[in-house]
C-alpha cells in the first residue's frame, strides 16, 4: 500500500506547473522534468536525477560458448581469434558504423598485459574495426569482464565518447592460472597482505569454515547450477546470446586439424547427482570441503557488450536491451574474498536507489560452492531470482569474460520474462579480497506516462530547431 501511495505521490508530481522566467522554458522543463523522475515505475522508492535520453543503454550483448580449457571446443583457438567474432557480432546485429565506437575495452586476467593488449587490438581489426578506434585492457581479476562494461558506461556518461564497447576475454588453456613468481618478504609481517596470496580454493575453505557452509550445501548448490544449465541449453534459451565461432580441432596425436563450429557450452554435466559428487575428494585441502564438483570450472571464453545514450540508440533507431543503473566494487577480507558479493550487490543496489527486494533476477559468480551458498544465505535471497538458467559451476569461469557473458546471460532472461522482471544484477567476489556488483533495467521498461512525456519533449524540440 505505502509503495503505491508513493507512486501516486510521484506522478501527482508531473501535472505540478514548474515556475520559470519565460513561459517557453517552463513548457520545455516541465516536458523533460518527467523523463527522469516517470521511470520510478513499481518501484516507488527508485528516482533518478539524471535525464530520461541521457541514460546509458545496452543495445547488443554477446558471448561465445564457455568451453572447458584444455579439452573443450577451443583449446586450440587463440585469444586474439576468440575475442574477435564477439566484437563482429555486436556492430554486425546492430548494423552500426564500427567507425563511430568510441573505445573498446576487455577485461581479461592471465595473459602478460601488453601481450593481452596487443591481441585484443588484432582481434578489432579481424572483426573490422578502422584503426581509428582504439582499445584498451582493464584486469580486475574475476570481476573484469564487468569492470570493462562498468568502465565503458562511465565514459559515456562523462561525454568522453557517445559509443563504447565493453568485452572480456580468457583463454585458461592458453594462459594458465599460476603462483606469483617472486614475493616481498615484508608480506610476512602484513597478515592480509600474505592473504592476498592464498590459493583462490583456500579462500573458499575458509569461507565454509567460518560461516559453517556444510559440504551438503555445496554439493546441493553444484547439482542445481548443472541441471538449470542444462535445461536452459535444451530449451534453447541461449541461442539469442551465443555467437557461433568457426574454428578447429587439432587431434590429438595425429596433429590432424578438423574445421568445427562451436556454439554450445561443453561443461555442463546434465547427469550431475549428490551421490556422484560425494565421492569427490577435497580438490585444495585434506580435510576440505571444496571439490572440483562444487567449484567453478577453468574455461576458455569471450563476450562483447554495446553501449550508448538512450537518445542516440532512439536516434538509430536500435532496440534497447537493458540500463545501465550503477556500480560498486568493495573490499573485503581477503582469506574470505568470497564474501565480496555479500557486500557489493547491497552498495550497487543502494547505489542505483533501489532496495534488493526490488531485485528481480541475480547473476551471482558461482566462483565455489562455499561462497554462492554464503552470499545468498547472508542476503536471504530467494533461490527462485538467482542463477536461473545455472552457473560457473556448470558452465565454467573464465576470468576476464565472466562479468561481460553474465551482462549477455541476464539481459536476454529478462527480456524473455517481460513486465514479471524490470531490475537485475550481476556480481562477483574478486581474487585479493574483493566484490564487484552492477544493477541492470530491462531495457523495454518504460512508464506509459514516460513515453508520452519524451514524445512531447522531443516535439517541442524539433520545433525549435525548426
Amino acid at each position: 500500500m505505502e509503495k503505491a501511495i508513493n507512486r501516486q505521490r510521484v506522478l501527482l508530481e508531473h501535472l505540478r506547473p514548474t515556475s520559470s522566467v519565460s513561459s517557453h522554458s517552463s513548457q520545455t522543463h516541465e516536458s523533460s522534468l518527467s523523463a527522469s523522475i516517470c521511470l520510478a515505475g513499481g518501484s516507488a522508492a527508485y528516482h533518478r536525477a539524471a535525464a530520461f535520453g541521457d541514460d546509458v543503454v545496452i543495445v547488443a550483448a554477446y558471448r561465445t560458448a564457455i568451453c572447458k580449457a584444455k579439452r573443450g571446443g577451443f583449446k586450440d583457438t587463440l585469444p586474439d581469434d576468440l575475442l574477435a567474432p564477439v566484437l563482429k557480432a555486436v556492430i554486425e546485429k546492430t548494423n552500426l558504423n564500427p567507425s563511430e565506437v568510441g573505445d573498446i575495452v576487455v577485461g581479461t586476467v592471465l595473459a602478460p598485459g601488453s601481450q593481452r593488449a596487443t591481441e585484443c587490438r588484432m582481434a578489432a581489426f579481424y572483426a573490422g574495426f578502422p584503426e581509428t578506434v582504439p582499445l584498451r585492457t582493464v584486469n580486475r581479476q574475476c570481476s573484469s569482464g564487468l569492470q570493462a562494461v562498468a568502465d565503458v558506461a562511465a565514459h559515456i556518461k562523462a561525454g568522453f565518447y557517445e559509443i563504447g564497447i565493453g568485452a572480456g576475454l580468457e583463454s585458461m588453456t592458453v594462459n594458465q592460472i599460476g603462483s606469483t613468481r617472486q614475493v616481498n618478504p615484508k608480506v610476512q609481517i602484513f597478515e592480509q597482505a600474505r592473504d592476498c596470496l592464498l590459493p583462490m580454493g583456500i579462500t573458499s575453505e575458509n569461507v565454509a569454515q567460518r560461516y559453517g557452509v556444510t559440504r551438503q550445501e555445496q554439493d546441493q548448490a553444484a547439482v542445481e547450477s548443472h541441471r538449470r544449465a542444462a535445461a536452459a541449453t535444451a530449451s534453447g534459451k541461449f541461442k539469442d546470446e551465443i555467437i557461433p565461432v568457426s574454428t578447429k580441432i587439432v587431434e590429438p596425436g595425429t596433429g590432424v586439424e578438423k574445421p568445427v563450429i562451436i556454439s554450445v557450452d561443453d561443461g555442463i554435466r546434465p547427469n550431475t547427482n549428490i551421490a556422484d559428487l560425494a565421492k569427490l575428494k577435497p580438490a585444495f585441502k585434506k580435510d576440505g570441503t571444496s571439490t572440483a564438483g562444487n567449484s567453478s570450472q577453468v574455461s576458455d571464453g569471450a563476450a562483447a557488450v554495446l553501449l550508448m545514450k538512450r537518445s542516440l540508440a532512439m536516434q538509430k533507431g536500435l532496440p534497447i536491451l537493458g540500463v545501465f543503473r550503477s556500480f560498486a566494487a568493495v573490499g573485503v577480507d581477503p582469506a574470505v574474498m568470497g564474501v565480496g558479493p555479500a557486500v557489493a550487490i547491497p552498495a550497487a543496489v543502494k547505489s542505483a536507489g533501489l532496495e534488493l527486494d526490488d531485485i528481480d533476477l541475480f547473476e551471482i559468480n558461482e566462483a565455489f560452492a562455499s561462497q554462492f551458498v554464503y552470499c545468498q544465505k547472508k542476503l536471504e535471497l530467494d533461490p527462485e531470482k538467482v542463477n536461473v538458467n545455472g552457473g560457473a559451476m556448470a558452465f565454467g569461469h573464465p576470468l576476464g569474460a565472466t562479468g561481460a557473458r553474465c551482462v549477455a546471460t541476464l539481459l536476454h532472461e529478462m527480456k524473455r520474462r517481460g513486465k514479471d522482471c524490470r531490475f537485475g544484477v550481476i556480481s562477483m567476489c574478486i581474487g585479493s579480497g574483493m566484490g564487484a556488483a552492477a544493477v541492470f533495467e530491462r531495457g523495454d521498461c518504460v512508464d506509459e506516462l514516460c513515453n508520452a512525456r519524451v514524445v512531447q519533449s522531443n516535439n517541442l524540440l524539433s520545433k525549435d530547431v525548426q
